[in-house]
C-alpha cells in the first residue's frame, strides 16, 4: 500500500467519521425523547441551540430561533392531538421576534397541557415562548431573561432614552429613525407578551403590569431572571426536571478544538454514611 493510498483512505475516513458520530448522536436523543414520551404520555419537542461541529472542516455553528425552527415546531404541534401534553425542551439565547410569537401563540391554542423545560437558560424569545405553556419546569440555576426589544447593536429602550434626552435638532435622521421603529418595536412586543399572558389565565391588569416590566428596558438584556424571581413575578414554575432531560443536554456537547477549561469526573457522587 503506497502512500497515495494511505493518504485516500486518511481523507475518506476524516469525511465518513464526523456524519456517523452525528449519526450515533442522532439516535441517542431520539431514544431518550421515546423514553421521555411513554413516562409522560406526551409529545416532546426539543428546541435547542448549541454551538455544534457540523461541517467538514469542523467550524462551529451558532443558532438562534428562526423561521426554520417555527415552521418545525408548529409541523410538530399540528401532528400532536389536540388533547395530548406537549413538552417543549427549551435551551436557546433568543432569535427572530417573529418567529418566537409564532411558536407562543400555536402552544397558547393547543388544548391539551403544554410544559416548558429549561435546563439552562432560555433568553429573550426563548422566554417569550415559555410564558405560553401552561408551566414552566426549570433547573435550580436555570434562567429567563427580558424581553425588551433589539435593533441590531441597540436597545429599543436605550434609543427611546437618548431621543428624550438630547433636543431633536441635535439628533441624526438615522437615530430619529430607529427611535421611531424601537416605539413601534415596543409597543408590538409588549402587547403579544400581554396576550400570551392574558390566554394562559392571568388576570389582564397583572399581565399588562407584568408585560411592561419584562420589555421596558428595566434590566440590561442578558438579565438573568432566576428561577425565585419568575415566581415572584408570578409565572407558574416548578424546580421539577425529569432526569432525562440532564440525559439529552449531555448528547449536545459543544466542540473540542481547544483544551477545555472545566472537568470533573462525569458521575454522581453519594454522601458516606458517617461512622456511629
Amino acid at each position: 500500500m503506497g502512500i497515495l493510498d494511505l493518504f485516500w483512505i486518511f481523507f475518506i475516513s476524516s469525511m465518513i467519521t464526523p456524519w456517523l458520530q452525528q449519526k450515533i448522536l442522532e439516535a441517542n436523543r431520539v431514544r431518550i425523547l421515546q423514553k421521555l414520551e411513554k413516562k409522560r404520555g406526551s409529545r416532546v419537542i426539543t428546541l435547542i441551540h448549541r454551538q455544534e461541529t457540523m461541517s467538514l472542516l469542523g467550524f462551529p455553528v451558532i443558532r438562534y430561533i428562526d423561521i426554520n425552527d417555527s415552521e418545525d415546531v408548529l409541523r410538530a404541534i399540528r401532528l400532536t392531538p389536540d388533547h395530548m401534553p406537549i413538552d417543549l425542551i427549551l435551551h436557546t439565547p433568543g432569535g427572530l421576534v417573529l418567529a418566537s410569537e409564532q411558536i407562543a401563540h400555536a402552544l397558547c391554542r393547543h388544548k391539551g397541557k403544554v410544559t416548558v423545560m429549561v435546563p439552562h437558560y432560555a433568553m429573550s424569545g426563548g422566554t417569550l415562548i415559555a410564558l405560553a405553556a401552561d408551566e414552566i419546569l426549570m433547573d435550580e440555576n436555570a434562567v429567563l431573561g427580558p424581553l425588551d426589544p433589539q435593533l441590531g447593536e441597540y436597545p429599543a429602550a436605550s434609543l427611546l432614552a437618548v431621543i428624550e434626552q438630547k433636543p431633536i435638532p441635535e439628533l441624526e435622521d438615522k437615530t430619529l429613525i430607529l427611535a421611531d421603529v424601537a416605539k413601534k418595536a415596543m409597543r408590538q412586543v409588549r402587547r403579544t407578551v400581554k396576550e400570551i399572558l392574558v390566554s394562559n389565565q392571568m388576570e389582564e391588569k397583572k399581565a399588562e403590569d407584568l408585560a411592561i416590566l419584562l420589555t421596558e428596558g428595566r434590566w440590561t438584556h442578558d438579565y438573568p431572571i432566576s428561577c425565585e424571581e419568575a415566581q415572584e413575578l408570578g409565572l407558574p414554575v416548578k424546580r421539577d426536571l425529569p432526569e432525562e432531560i440532564y440525559l439529552l443536554m449531555s448528547l449536545y456537547p459543544q466542540p473540542a478544538q481547544r483544551r477545555p477549561s472545566v472537568q470533573y469526573i462525569p458521575i454522581p457522587y453519594q454522601e458516606k454514611e458517617k461512622k456511629k
